[in-house]
């Protein structure tokens, strides 16, 4: 479904400018000037509204959150959240997922976040998904060693295809659930689509990779 467009998108934006990185290409390698600190790196793909990296924010002061939305329309909301809530440590950016390696050098980030992307459910629009091997050679590229994607999702075949594509590019998986809600993983943060699909009975389905293949040779440079 279509976002519809807000009401004075530019100007929202604007009024939240000193959260909103504008030129991220020109900060890669030296994120420090950005936050002032040289604390570790977390990024949202697919931030939404913003309900997801505002709340692990505010419970993860010493980590510094960047989420990446490609949608203004939804960027500005997220944006607002973490001004309306005084968050220190967390910044935006408009961007897309294919040009990460523009932004970060190798090893700046710790974690990579994809929650309920969209799951391009038709064969042929796979390599659009953001656990298609294409991206998942990007996550490499930016990742610190040992660190870690944590994915949730909704959809039991997007799920299924992320299983085998992770398995197939070297990631060991871990902390695998069926049903999120019913496991007895702490310190879940929820989305706005997580908590429709939990009042709605669905279960969510997660899991946390961590790539093993920096040093065999196996990523090209």
């Amino acid at each position: 479904m279509r976002m519809r467009k807000k009401k004075n998108c530019a100007a929202r934006m604007e009024r939240c400018g000193d959260i909103l990185i504008k030129a991220p290409e020109e900060h890669k390698g030296d994120w420090s000037k950005v936050f002032g600190n040289d604390a570790p790196i977390h990024l949202e793909i697919g931030c939404g509204k913003g309900g997801f990296v505002t709340g692990m924010a505010e419970l993860h002061p010493d980590i510094n959150f960047i989420a990446m939305e490609k949608v203004e329309d939804v960027l500005v909301m997220a944006m607002e959240k973490a001004v309306e809530n005084g968050l220190k440590n967390v910044r935006f950016m408009s961007a897309d997922a294919e040009k990460l390696e523009e932004y970060f050098e190798k090893g700046e980030l710790e974690r990579i976040y994809l929650n309920f992307s969209d799951p391009w459910k038709k064969n042929k629009q796979a390599k659009r998904r953001l656990t298609h091997k294409n991206f998942l050679d990007r996550y490499k590229r930016v990742l610190d060693n040992g660190s870690y994607i944590w994915f949730k999702t909704d959809n039991k075949q997007l799920f299924e295809f992320s299983l085998n594509s992770f398995a197939a590019e070297n990631f060991k998986l871990e902390n695998i659930t069926l049903d999120l809600h019913a496991s007895k993983f702490e310190g879940n943060v929820m989305t706005e689509y997580e908590t429709k699909f939990v009042e709605q009975g669905q279960p969510i389905y997660r899991l946390e990779a961590v790539y093993l293949g920096w040093e065999d040779g196996r990523l090209s440079q």
